[in-house]
């Protein structure tokens, strides 16, 4: 037994992207964070040269200097100066997104100690593209997947406002998403990011490629990859060589139903709305009844998510409720359950969305 383990150790170091050397910096922070510890609203704001922020859309996008500020409930009012960047790719163009979304960078500031942003490096942010009930919706989508699995980006609701400082003006406040960093995310797990071009989704963890792929297909998303790495990070744990993957981007998909959402071509799919198992083939449905008890067991938890929701309006929380009731009825029917889940059984090719090229 313990030659095998030995053996099992030396291949998983030799694994393409694995057995990186993790580093403590970066670990030494994300333990000192407190952002994602609770969920409670509130406010921050950027200012600076926000048109000029806005305009840098390109593939070179370039740090600008920006102050950032918010309040805490003892009136305490934070202010630090940041860089920040435009990022992305679909929401990164003007044609689709007024605001593009942006990579916030405090560059590990000394005075961010018992802040909000304390033990912060680089953070995502999401903000309203076009309209901010798609931001909660997307929000919510990754509430969905942390009751799933702790193996997933805890994320913030924000309030964000833009003021610029040239011009004098300032924004109303519109919901935005803080993203937990990948490197945290995995120390969280106690895991470590791997890189694995081409992988085989065969290859990844089966109980939790199952969660991950179930959950794709409960929230309506087709835009993600394993083998491209798209939407997808890929986690090891510190101690085995099973790989996990975790899902992240969701505003292409059916929950959210984005006015820009489309599913691609080689699919053939109406629309988002339209599910699609995107997993690979299991002939034996009883591999999926774990996962789908799993599901059923949090379904309450999953509707009091929107019901409870004083933010998302009531046209896109019944929306939502419908487009839930139906993924019910599907893993909970034999037959449409064989029919949504042996779809890989059935393609005569294997159908491989690359996505969009990577940032």
């Amino acid at each position: 037994m313990k030659f095998t383990v030995t053996i099992t150790f030396l291949l998983f170091l030799a694994l393409p992207g694995i057995g990186q050397k993790i580093d403590s910096t970066v670990n030494a922070f994300c333990d000192k964070q407190k952002l994602f510890e609770d969920d409670e609203l509130f406010e921050i704001c950027l200012k600076g040269n926000i048109r000029k922020l806005f305009k840098n859309r390109n593939s070179k996008s370039i740090y600008h200097p920006i102050q950032l500020s918010y309040q805490e409930k003892d009136t305490i009012i934070h202010h630090f100066n940041i860089r920040v960047k435009t990022r992305g790719n679909f929401r990164k163009l003007r044609e689709n997104c007024s605001t593009p979304p942006l990579l916030l960078n405090f560059d590990t500031l000394s005075h961010l100690e018992n802040t909000f942003f304390s033990g912060q490096n680089k953070l995502k942010l999401v903000t309203a593209c076009t309209d901010e009930q798609y931001v909660l919706q997307e929000y919510l989508a990754y509430k969905i997947y942390q009751l799933i699995t702790p193996k997933s980006f805890r994320v913030r609701l924000v309030k964000i406002c833009f003021e610029d400082s040239e011009k004098g003006k300032k924004t109303k406040p519109e919901f935005g998403i803080l993203l937990e960093h990948q490197d945290c995310m995995a120390h969280r797990n106690k895991s470590r990011l791997v890189k694995w071009p081409n992988l085989n989704p065969i290859k990844t963890n089966r109980e939790m490629f199952l969660k991950m792929a179930v959950f794709q297909f409960l929230i309506g998303n087709t835009d993600w990859s394993v083998q491209y790495g798209h939407n997808i990070k890929l986690i090891s744990g510190l101690n085995n060589a099973s790989i996990i993957p975790v899902p992240y981007d969701f505003d292409m998909s059916g929950i959210v139903n984005t006015g820009y959402a489309a599913p691609p071509e080689a699919l053939e799919l109406k629309s988002v709305r339209e599910r699609r198992y995107r997993g690979y083939c299991i002939k034996d449905m009883n591999e999926f009844s774990s996962t789908f008890k799993l599901y059923n067991e949090l379904k309450s938890k999953i509707y009091d998510l929107y019901q409870s929701n004083s933010y998302l309006d009531t046209s896109h929380k019944k929306r939502t409720l419908r487009f839930l009731d139906e993924f019910y009825e599907v893993i909970n029917n034999p037959k449409l359950a064989k029919l949504a889940f042996q779809y890989p059984c059935r393609t005569k090719t294997k159908l491989v969305i690359k996505g969009m090229k990577k940032q």
